[in-house]
C-alpha cells in the first residue's frame, strides 16, 4: 500500500489549514485596549472574582468612577461572554463562573461608591406552577443582569398569584416566565390572563422546552422566545417603544 503525505496534497492543491482558535484566543480580539479596564474585562471573562475585585481597585486608585466601572468594564466583560454563549462558543457553565465574579465586582463597585448603580429597567422571572425545572430560567436570568437589568427572580413553581402580586409591586418593563413540561406551561394562559384582568399589558415573554410558538401566540400578550439570547434583545426592544405585536414581528418565526 502506498503511504500518502495529507500534507503534500494539501500543498499541491493550494489548501490554507487554519488552527481553531481558543475561545481564550477569541476573546482577546474583543477586549477594550484602555490599560485599567481591560485587566477587569479578562477577569469577568475568566471568572475570576479575586482578580476583578484587584483589577477594580487597581482602577478605582488610579481615579476611575467606581460606578462607570460596571458599564466600561464589568457589563463589557459580560456582554463578550454573551457573544460566545450566543454563537456557541462558551457554554453555560461559562457563563455562570463569569456571571458571579461580574456580580461581585458590582457589589464592590457599589460598596466603593455608596450608591446604587441604575439599571435599564426591571424584569421579572419565574418558573411556573409545578415545575421545578429552572435551568432556562437561570440563564435568561444571567444575560438579562450582564445586559443592565434588575432581574426579580421569584424561583421556581411559582403561583400565578405571586406573579401577579410581583408585577403589581415591581412594575417591571416585562415578564419572564419559563415551562418545562407541557402539563405545567397552561399556567401561562392564566397568568396572562389575570395581567388582563388587572389592566397590565406588560409583554409576557415565555420559553422552555414544552413551549412552541403556536401556543403562546394564543394569548394576548405572549412573546415567545425559544433562544435565552433573545431576551435582553428582546427588553431592550421594548425600552425603544416595542409593542407586542412589532416584538412578534421581530423575534417569532414567520
Amino acid at each position: 500500500m502506498i503511504k500518502v503525505n495529507p500534507s503534500d496534497i494539501l500543498v499541491r492543491y493550494n489548501v490554507k489549514i487554519e488552527k481553531e482558535l481558543s475561545p481564550e484566543e477569541i476573546a482577546k480580539e474583543l477586549y477594550p485596549q484602555d490599560i485599567l479596564i481591560r485587566p477587569i474585562v479578562e477577569a469577568v471573562f475568566e471568572g475570576d472574582e479575586d482578580n476583578v475585585i484587584d483589577a477594580l481597585d487597581k482602577a478605582i486608585n488610579a481615579g476611575r468612577d467606581p460606578l462607570s466601572l460596571i458599564d466600561d468594564a464589568l457589563m463589557a466583560g459580560m456582554s463578550i461572554v454573551s457573544k460566545l454563549y450566543e454563537e456557541g462558543i462558551l457554554f453555560l457553565p461559562d457563563v455562570v463562573i463569569s456571571a458571579h465574579a461580574m456580580t461581585d465586582g458590582i457589589e464592590h463597585c457599589k460598596q466603593m461608591a455608596d450608591v446604587f448603580p441604575e439599571f435599564k429597567g426591571k424584569v421579572v422571572s419565574f418558573v411556573v406552577e409545578g415545575d421545578i425545572h429552572d435551568i432556562g430560567k437561570k440563564i435568561v436570568t444571567i444575560l438579562l443582569r450582564a445586559n443592565g437589568y434588575d432581574v426579580i427572580d421569584l424561583g421556581s413553581d411559582v403561583l400565578a398569584t405571586e406573579v401577579i402580586n410581583a408585577v403589581k409591586k415591581e412594575s417591571p418593563v416585562m415578564l419572564s416566565g419559563t415551562a418545562l413540561m407541557t402539563t405545567t406551561m397552561y399556567s401561562f394562559k392564566e397568568i396572562n390572563n389575570m395581567l388582563l384582568e388587572n389592566n397590565i399589558h406588560i409583554p409576557f415573554v415565555c420559553g422552555g422546552g414544552a413551549v412552541k410558538q403556536d401556543f403562546v401566540d394564543s394569548y394576548e400578550l405572549g412573546i415567545y422566545c425559544e433562544d435565552a439570547a433573545d431576551a435582553p434583545k428582546i427588553a431592550d426592544e421594548i425600552l425603544k417603544g416595542a409593542s407586542i405585536k412589532d416584538l412578534r414581528e421581530k423575534f417569532h418565526r414567520h
